[in-house]
C-alpha cells in the first residue's frame, strides 16, 4: 500500500495503537483517529471484532473505504463482515472489474476466474511461454523434489527469477510431507545450506542469507505477523542475530527466535494481503482436509508473473468443487439491513 500510493501504511492494529500491558486500543470513541479518509485494504482478513473496535475509532465526519475480495479466505477470527457488508446493501458498492495486477490474458487470471467460478482450470502444457504451469507429482516425495527442482534450478533459469527473494513456496497446510514446515527444511537446505557461522533454536537452524518470518506481533521491535525478511548476521559472541525486514534491521537475541520460522515455504492463510513475483503451490490429496475452493483461488492470485501447481489433477478437482470454508454464519448481515440497527 505504502508503494501503490506513496502514503504510510499501517496494519490496524498499529493504526489503532495497539497496548499490549492494557491489551487493548488506544485509539476509540473517546480517542478518535485524526483523519478525513480511512482506506481499509484486504478488508476480508478483518473479524468482527477487530472492526468493532476500528469503527468506533473513525470520527463521525470521516469517509470510509472497505476494499476486499470476498472470494478470498475469511478472517482467522469469527465473522465474515466484508460479505456480510456487500450482502446487506446498507452501504454502496463498486466492483472493480480491469485487471492491472497482470495482462488481461494472462494464464494466472483466467485460471483464478475458472476456479472462482468452479470451474476446472485447463492444466494441459501451454504452447511456448506463459505464467501459469501445472507440474504433475503422483505422490509427496515426488512433489517435493519437484519443488526443489523448481525453485532452485528451473524456474530461475527459464525466467530469471531470484529464487531466495523472487520464488515464493505457498502450502495448504504446514504439517505433512509437502506441508510448509517439510519444504522449509528442504528448501533451506537447497537454497542456502548453513556454514560454520549458525544457531540452532526451537527446531529450526538459522544462518546468515535465510529467508525468515516473523509469526507474532512485536510491537517494541515494530514487526508484526507475516512480514518476511532476511537473515543478515548470526553473532555467537553476543547471542543474537540480526534480520533485515525491508531495509529496516531488527536484532533479535537467541531465547526471542521462537517467533522467527524459515519462509522458504509458508501457508496460504500466511500470504494472503501479500505478493510476490512466482508462486508454486503444492497441491495433494493429503491435503484433502484444506482443499478448499477460496484457499487455491487465494493462493494462485498471489503471484504477479508466474504461478506453478505441483501435485494431482484430482486434488485441484477436489479444492475447485469444495466451498465448504465459505460457509459462516452471522447476524451481522440482517442487522445491517434492519434500519434499528444501523441508526
Amino acid at each position: 500500500m505504502t508503494e501503490a500510493t506513496e502514503r504510510e501504511a499501517k496494519t490496524i492494529h498499529r493504526l489503532l495503537e495497539f497496548d499490549p500491558k492494557a491489551f487493548g486500543f488506544k485509539r476509540d470513541l473517546e480517542n478518535p483517529l485524526d483523519c478525513d479518509l480511512l482506506v481499509v485494504d484486504e478488508s476480508s482478513m478483518v473479524d468482527v471484532m477487530l472492526m468493532q473496535s476500528l469503527l468506533k475509532a473513525v470520527p463521525d465526519h470521516a469517509a470510509l473505504l472497505i476494499v476486499g475480495d470476498i472470494d478470498q479466505l475469511p478472517s482467522v477470527g469469527p465473522g465474515q463482515v466484508l460479505a456480510d457488508v456487500i450482502g446487506s446493501g446498507a452501504v454502496p458498492v463498486v466492483r472493480l472489474t480491469e485487471v492491472f495486477r497482470q495482462a488481461a490474458e494472462s494464464k494466472i487470471i483466467t485460471t483464478a476466474h475458472a476456479i472462482n467460478a468452479g470451474r476446472m482450470p485447463d492444466l494441459a502444457q501451454p504452447d511456448g511461454e506463459a505464467d501459469f504451469y501445472f507440474v504433475p507429482a503422483v505422490d509427496p516425495e515426488q512433489a517435493v523434489s519437484r519443488i526443489v527442482e523448481l525453485v532452485s534450478r528451473r524456474i530461475p533459469n527459464r525466467f530469471g527469477f531470484d529464487p531466495i527473494r523472487d520464488i515464493q513456496v505457498l502450502c495448504p497446510m504446514n504439517r505433512g510431507g509437502v506441508g510448509a514446515r517439510s519444504l522449509n527444511i528442504e528448501l533451506q537446505a537447497a537454497l542456502n545450506p548453513a556454514g560454520e557461522k549458525k544457531v540452532e533454536r526451537f527446531g529450526w537452524t538459522f544462518a546468515p542469507g535465510d529467508k525468515v518470518m516473523q509469526i507474532e506481533n512485536d510491537y517494541d521491535k515494530d514487526v508484526y505477523n507475516g512480514d518476511i525478511g532476511t537473515l543478515e548476521d548470526v553473532d555467537l559472541d553476543e547471542g543474537e542475530v540480526v534480520v533485515d525486514f525491508d531495509g529496516r534491521t531488527v536484532t533479535f537475541v537467541f531465547g526471542e527466535l521462537d517467533t522467527l520460522v524459515p519462509a522458504y515455504a509458508a501457508t496460504i492463510h500466511k500470504s494472503q494481503g501479500s505478493e510476490y513475483p512466482a508462486v508454486v503451490i503444492p497441491v495433494m490429496t493429503q491435503h484433502y482436509a484444506m482443499l478448499q475452493r477460496n484457499l487455491i483461488y487465494t493462493g494462485v492470485t498471489r503471484g504477479k508473473k508466474l504461478v506453478v501447481l505441483v501435485g494431482q489433477t484430482q486434488a485441484v478437482a477436489i479444492a475447485v468443487k469444495n466451498v465448504s470454508g465459505r460457509r459462516r454464519w452471522s447476524k451481522l448481515d440482517k442487522w445491517l439491513r434492519d434500519p434499528a440497527h444501523r441508526a
